[in-house]
């Protein structure tokens, strides 16, 4: 038996290959039923079918790919599957938090130089006018938007984070599947599900590969390589594609990954937005569009002679990628940063803010402040000249005004000034390896010694934003109203918000369009 490209399985004659195909169509999982490997009982078991709805009469040679390994049989299935999968209530509410994060990210950061240079690049190269651009009136192709609202969501640190697969996935994964869903029109569950499978795909690939060790060792970007990943997972599922189609769009995603770990040397946070994002987000979308096209791919890129395990990691074990899949959702182990700064400094954030209320602590009374953090931590945000990623000067800034908002930790010029300087001065920064063993959890040894010789401690073992602390639905909202109202005024971002909680009631995701623009 032979199949069509878009995997549409022969007609036969039998009565009980039609009761099957009814009962496929009725559980949407016919396509992604056709392309399994042989061993597909247990995919009937993992998508909720009998264990006997699958033979291996059912599957045409050409579907069975003998090439195919069993973890790729899997993953490309339950990536199939997924558009029409309920999830958990409490994934739902996850995911629907993760994407009101990363939009705010997006609005946010359209006033920072790197979302200016993402504007400025959307309108000259925008496409075709069909998705998107966030808090602009431009409106580009699919490819196109993604990569600018990539850019805009990393363009400062106010975006989620993933701390076992070190990894930012919202800032591709949400602009990728809103770019395809734009193209394709999809509905708000459908978008949901979508971005929870971004989630779900691409930090496993590089928690296979070893996250931040294999980052340290190879000098690869894992931030780029599970955010390309994640991104092409996510459009894949908003434009339909079948199992085969989703094996073909995980090679191009192979072919795309990419990145550099000496995105720590930028400066201006405009490689490190384009590395972490902008890129990651346009290649999932460009590996969705071609397959959705018509291009055809390997049926393997993570098995068989030179594949993509040969080429970034060896040692890995491949069936990480399908480690708990459908148990385990990526969405809820994922950070929302409670505040507009590097992870690094969140535990130390909070540690500060937890002595202020207790103590009532004046700046002036401060003689001296002791931050401990995990060595790989201290690294990133020692001195740095970027105001939102160094330690010493948003601990001043905190010191001083007693918070951190998203203004305070963006304004550079409080860099040079001589009271922020001045407090910056007591701060000593000190890795800690006893913290760095704890990794990926981030923990955080705050001492304040006063001027009257009082010392105060601290110790937070859970940042609060992480999955150990989660913060609330009214905190994230509360984050996303602080961020989105300067660029989008109080009453868009206020109908913006009961959106994105209400996304099973939008029809068709461009209805968010006229929220999130400006005029």
């Amino acid at each position: 038996m032979s199949r069509n490209l878009r995997g549409d399985m022969p007609q036969r004659k039998s009565d009980e290959f039609l009761s099957r195909r009814r009962l496929f169509k009725r559980t949407g999982l016919l396509i992604a039923a056709a392309a399994l490997h042989p061993a597909g009982r247990a995919w009937a078991a993992m998508a909720g079918l009998p264990d006997d709805i699958l033979g291996d009469d059912d599957l045409p040679s050409d579907v069975r790919a003998p090439g195919v390994s069993p973890m790729m049989a899997k993953l490309s299935a339950y990536m199939s599957a997924a558009a029409g999968r309920a999830l958990p209530e409490e994934v739902a509410e996850k995911a629907k938090q993760h994407t009101l994060d990363t939009l705010a990210a997006m609005i946010s950061g359209s006033e920072l130089p790197p979302g200016q240079a993402a504007l400025k690049f959307a309108r000259a190269y925008g496409g075709n006018q069909v998705a998107t651009v966030a808090a602009s009136n431009i409106l580009c192709g699919p490819i196109e938007a993604a990569l600018t609202n990539g850019m805009l969501a990393h363009s400062d640190e106010t975006d989620d984070s993933h701390a076992p697969s070190q990894s930012h996935p919202g800032c591709a994964v949400v602009p990728a599947a809103l770019a395809a869903a734009e193209q394709f029109g999809i509905d708000g569950m459908h978008f949901v599900r979508a971005v929870t499978l971004g989630y779900d795909v691409g930090p496993r690939v590089t928690m296979t590969l070893g996250a931040e060790p294999y980052e340290n060792a190879s000098h690869r970007s894992t931030h780029s390589i599970a955010t390309t990943f994640g991104a092409a997972a996510a459009a894949g599922c908003a434009a339909g594609l079948n199992t085969r189609q989703m094996r073909w769009l995980l090679n191009y995603a192979g072919e795309q990954s990419s990145g550099l770990a000496l995105w720590n040397r930028d400066t201006d946070h405009i490689e490190k937005a384009f590395d972490f994002a902008g890129g990651p987000a346009r290649n999932g979308v460009t590996a969705a569009m071609v397959v959705h096209s018509g291009w055809t791919g390997l049926d393997d890129v993570f098995s068989g002679p030179d594949n993509f395990f040969m080429a970034f990691g060896p040692q890995a074990d491949p069936n990480g990628l399908i480690d708990k899949l459908g148990e385990r959702y990526e969405v809820a182990r994922t950070d929302i940063k409670k505040w507009s700064a590097g992870m690094p400094i969140q535990a130390p954030l909070d540690a500060v803010e937890n002595m202020q209320k207790q103590h009532q602590l004046a700046a002036e009374q401060v003689k001296e402040v002791s931050v401990r953090l995990a060595p790989q931590e201290a690294s990133i945000v020692d001195n740095r000249e970027i105001p939102d990623i160094c330690l010493q000067h948003i601990i001043a800034v905190m010191l001083i005004d007693k918070t951190v908002s998203f203004r305070s930790a963006h304004d550079k010029r409080r860099m040079q000034d001589p009271e922020v300087l001045r407090q910056r001065a007591k701060v000593r920064l000190l890795p800690d390896e006893e913290l760095g063993r704890l990794m990926p959890r981030r923990q955080s040894i705050v001492d304040i010694t006063l001027v009257d010789g009082t010392t105060l401690h601290e110790h937070v073992d859970s940042v609060r934003g992480t999955a150990f602390n989660p913060m609330t639905s009214d905190e994230v909202r509360a984050k996303a109203r602080d961020l989105m109202t300067p660029v989008l005024g109080q009453a868009s971002t206020s109908k913006l918000i009961e959106q994105i909680f209400g996304l099973e009631k939008v029809t068709d995701i461009r209805e968010l369009r006229p929220l999130l623009q400006k005029v």
